[in-house]
């Protein structure tokens, strides 16, 4: 957002009028230079932080669209005529390779559409994406590049560095929202006038890099307020577990997560088929695009929690959970509150990766996430500039 109004010595033009930075506000109260402080010196100290930490955020916002074309020709099939088991499924990945540990199976709405699991190689401690026929169970290939975005998560959230690196990510957060919030007190005109209208909104692509860099800073800065700052919220929501648990209860949810009451497993029985309850539930929720499962913690849980929408790396879009009794096949009805919990934190999540609102969503989150690296830049480059600025000579 905004830094100080910078003040330049006016000079005499020639030829076409020269565009100069906007003057410096006379008279400052305690309250004005306060905020000035707050969005200036905080942000500096923290400026290589926040740009590392936008940038790897931005980068992620289109990992599902990344990965598809990654996968390329291995996301679609030719539809066949009955569709392979879970057991089927699991036993061609196991035998492709053995140290794939297997959390997550997608099954798609569309017939041509491969299944994609998710899964970590033991050795290489990567993360690999698989893509199964759902007609002959063929590994038609395992795909290493979510190990990228995997890699880039953990940069964002926390630069490799354990809870140090996340309590250093989680400060640079702090303030950023608080960049936020002065930065629009600073970008506010004291009076709208048209030329304030212009300066507040527009940018002057043809003025001098010194004005330039500063509507890059001042107008982008404001069109990205809302977004950054949903995006530094959410940031921290995610990082403060009992900051989530207050949001979660206000909207009426539970404190726990909703496979503390399912049914626990039950090993002298025998599973059935998933995969023919996941097609199941496709069935009745035509709108719904695929249905995801963990599978990670099916040693400890006697149910199939498929959650329905569009599923990405982190969230799922237009969210519904459906639940099965893993060993009668017969859903099973989970109280309100646990619902609202996976339906508030999976929001949380849709808000910071972008998810809210389809393609739009994403773009939008996108461009901010690139506003938001280039504000602590142009930001300090606008403070540079004045530092090194030459005081007038003293005329007696």
């Amino acid at each position: 957002m905004p830094e100080f109004q910078l003040k330049t010595k006016p000079k005499q033009a020639s030829g076409a009028a020269r565009v100069s930075i906007p003057a410096k506000k006379k008279g400052k109260n305690w309250f004005t230079r306060l905020n000035a402080w707050l969005h200036l010196w905080p942000s500096i100290v923290s400026g290589l932080i926040l740009v590392f930490v936008c940038l790897t955020g931005t980068i992620i916002v289109y990992c599902d669209e990344l990965l598809d074309f990654s996968a390329g020709k291995a996301t679609h099939v030719s539809i066949g005529k009955e569709k392979v088991t879970s057991d089927q499924i699991l036993g061609a990945i196991y035998q492709a390779d053995s140290n794939l540990q297997i959390s997550e199976v997608v099954f798609f709405q569309d017939p041509s559409r491969s299944i994609r699991v998710r899964a970590f190689h033991k050795e290489s401690e990567k993360l690999n994406f698989v893509y199964v026929n759902p007609y002959t169970a063929e590994v038609l290939k395992v795909d290493y590049t979510g190990h990228f975005f995997y890699i880039t998560a953990h940069l964002h959230s926390n630069m490799l560095m354990g809870k140090v690196g996340g309590w250093i990510v989680t400060i640079s957060t702090i303030i950023f929202l608080i960049s936020c919030v002065t930065g629009l007190i600073l970008w506010w005109p004291k009076r709208w006038t048209k030329k304030t209208r212009q300066d507040s909104f527009t940018v002057k692509w043809k003025a001098k890099f010194k004005r330039l860099n500063y509507d890059l800073h001042n107008v982008y800065g404001f069109y990205s307020l809302l977004l950054c700052f949903v995006l530094s919220l959410t940031g921290l929501i995610i990082f403060f577990h009992p900051l989530g648990e207050l949001i979660v209860e206000s909207f009426g949810g539970s404190a726990e997560h909703m496979e503390k009451v399912l049914p626990k497993v039950q090993e002298e029985k025998k599973s059935v088929d998933f995969a023919q309850l996941a097609y199941q539930s496709l069935e009745e929720h035509p709108d719904k695009k695929n249905a995801g499962i963990w599978v990670y913690d099916l040693k400890m849980i006697g149910a199939y929690d498929f959650r329905m929408g569009v599923n990405g790396l982190k969230s799922t879009e237009n969210l519904k959970h459906v639940v099965y009794d893993r060993y009668t096949g017969k859903k099973i009805h989970v109280e309100q509150p646990y619902i609202i919990h996976e339906e508030v934190e999976n929001a949380v999540w849709q808000l910071h990766m972008g998810q809210w609102w389809g393609q739009f969503g994403k773009l939008s989150t996108f461009l901010a996430g690139i506003i938001g690296t280039s504000l602590p830049i142009t930001g300090f480059l606008i403070w540079w500039g004045r530092r090194k600025k030459k005081k007038r000579p003293v005329r007696n």
